[in-house]
C-alpha cells in the first residue's frame, strides 16, 4: 500500500505545466487506466518470487539433417513434463556431445543401405547381360525355356577320345543306361550326358568312333569345341552355352569321368536350393598359385594373383560342381569376354567371383574313396561324390570304380525315391 500511495502522491505533486490548449477532447479515464495497469505490473513483479537464473543449458550437436532432427526431438523429450529416467536423458546427451551409440547406429544404417544398393546394382547388371543375349538372338532369363526341353538338372560328364573304358566303368556303376536313362529324364527331369568336342580333324577316326558309341548308348552331348587338355576352360564355357540352348534346367553340373557320384543324394541336395537364382555349389577350396614352370597345374598368369606364394580366391574344385540357370546363362552370354586361366576350376571361379553369387561349400561332394566314403555311408551320411585327391579322381578308376560303388554307392532305388 505504501508503494501505491507513493505513486499517487508523485502524480499529484507533479509540477503544473502551463496550460495548453488541447487539440481534442480531454480523456481522464484513459490516464487512470494506464496508471492502474502500471500498478498491477509492479505489484505482480514484487509479490511473486521469480528466478532469473538461466534454465538448464541445452545441448546441440549438428551431425546431419537426420541427426539434428533426432537431437532436437531427443532434447525436447527429455525436457518435457512426462516422467523419464535421468539415465535415459543422460544417455542421449552427455557433456554437450552426441551419443556415440546414435552415431554408430546411423553409420550402420548407411552401410546396410549401401549393401542393399550394391545387391540391386548387381542384379540389374545380371538382368542386363541376359537381356543383351535376348536382343542378340539368344534367350533371356525370363524368356528362356520357350521351345526348350524342361529339366531339373543337366549333368555333363567331361570325357575325352581315349576314355572309353572310363565311360564304361561309369555306365556300369552310377549312371543309368538305356531305358533307365530315358526314364530318369522323363520321371525325375535329370539329364546325364558324356560331354565331348571334336578332334583336330573333324570327321576323322576319333570322331567316327564317338559317333558309333553314341549311336549305341545315346548318352553323348557333342560340342563345337576342339578337344585338348589345355582347353578345358574353353570347353567349360562351350558346355554351358550348349546346355542352356538345349535344356531349360534349374541346375547345370560338370563332373569328371573318373569320379563316383550318387545321383539320389545329389538331386536331394540340389533341391534345397531350387528357389534361389544364383547358386554356385561344390567343394570350395583355395590352393596355392603355382608359379614354377614345368610343374602340374602351373599358372602362367601367376603375377595377377599378387606375390609369389599367394593363394587363389575361393572356388569349387573341378571334379564336380553345379551352377544355377542364371549363372549358366550369364556365362553363355558373356563367353567371348570371359578370361581363361590355365586351370578350368579357377576360370569358372573367376567368372563368378565378381557377381552376387551364393557360394555353397558342400563337403559331401569331395569325399575320399574307401574307407572314407564307406564309413560315412555306414553312418548314414551318404556322399554325393567320391574321388582321390592325389589323382584328382578315383585312382585307376577303370579298375576300382566298381569297388568304390559297392562300398559307397547308394541303393538303386535312391534316385527314384527323390521327390522334386
Amino acid at each position: 500500500m505504501s508503494l501505491m500511495g507513493g505513486l499517487v502522491k508523485a502524480v499529484s505533486e507533479r509540477p503544473q505545466q502551463p496550460e495548453k490548449k488541447p487539440r481534442g477532447r480531454p480523456s481522464p479515464g484513459r490516464a487512470v487506466a494506464v496508471i492502474c495497469f502500471a500498478c498491477f505490473l509492479v505489484a505482480f513483479v514484487f509479490s511473486r518470487p521469480v528466478s532469473f537464473l538461466p534454465s538448464e543449458k541445452k545441448t546441440r550437436f549438428v551431425y546431419s539433417s537426420s541427426s539434428s532432427s533426432s537431437s532436437s526431438s531427443s532434447s525436447s523429450s527429455c525436457e518435457s513434463s512426462l516422467p523419464r529416467s535421468s539415465q535415459d536423458c543422460e544417455s542421449r546427451t552427455t557433456s554437450g556431445k552426441a551419443n556415440p551409440r546414435d552415431i554408430i547406429r546411423e553409420v550402420s544404417k548407411t552401410h546396410q543401405a549401401i549393401r542393399s544398393l550394391d545387391k540391386s546394382i548387381s542384379s540389374l547388371e545380371m538382368e542386363l547381360a541376359v537381356a543383351r543375349m535376348n536382343s542378340n538372338g539368344g534367350s533371356s532369363s525370363s524368356g528362356h525355356g520357350k521351345g526348350l526341353k524342361k529339366a531339373f538338372a543337366v549333368i555333363g560328364i567331361n570325357t575325352g577320345f581315349g576314355s572309353k573304358k572310363r565311360r564304361e566303368s561309369v555306365r556300369q556303376t552310377w549312371m543309368p543306361r538305356g531305358t533307365k536313362l530315358k526314364r530318369l529324364e522323363e520321371e525325375k527331369s535329370v539329364v546325364v550326358r558324356f560331354v565331348i568336342g571334336h578332334s583336330a580333324t573333324p570327321g576323322g577316326a576319333l570322331d567316327r568312333a564317338i559317333d558309333a558309341e553314341d549311336a549305341e548308348t545315346k548318352d553323348f552331348l557333342r560340342l563345337d569345341h576342339l578337344e585338348g587338355y589345355h582347353e578345358l576352360s574353353s570347353k567349360t564355357r562351350v558346355y554351358f552355352a550348349t546346355a542352356v540352348a538345349i535344356w531349360d534346367a534349374d541346375f547345370y553340373l560338370k563332373v569328371d569321368d573318373d569320379v563316383h557320384v550318387n545321383l539320389g543324394i545329389l538331386t536331394t541336395n540340389l533341391a534345397r536350393y531350387r528357389g534361389k537364382s544364383r547358386v554356385y555349389m561344390g567343394c570350395m577350396k583355395s590352393g596355392p598359385v603355382l608359379f614354377q614352370t614345368g610343374v602340374k597345374y602351373h599358372e602362367p598368369e601367376h603375377w595377377k594373383f599378387g606375390e609369389e606364394g599367394n593363394k587363389y580366391f575361393r572356388h569349387a574344385t573341378g571334379q564336380i560342381y553345379a551352377i544355377s540357370k542364371d549363372l549358366a546363362l550369364y556365362i553363355s552370354t558373356n563367353a567371348p569376354i570371359l578370361h581363361k586361366y590355365a586351370n578350368e576350376d579357377v576360370s569358372l571361379g573367376s567368372w563368378l567371383i565378381g557377381l552376387e553369387v551364393e557360394h555353397i561349400d558342400d563337403r559331401s561332394m569331395c569325399c575320399g574313396t574307401p574307407p572314407d566314403c564307406e564309413w560315412k555311408t555306414r553312418s548314414g551320411n551318404v556322399c554325393v561324390a567320391s574321388f582321390d585327391w592325389s589323382c584328382s579322381g578315383v585312382c585307376k578308376s577303370v579298375d576300382r570304380m566298381k569297388d568304390v560303388h559297392k562300398s559307397c554307392g547308394e541303393s538303386d532305388a535312391a534316385i527314384w525315391d527323390v521327390v522334386l
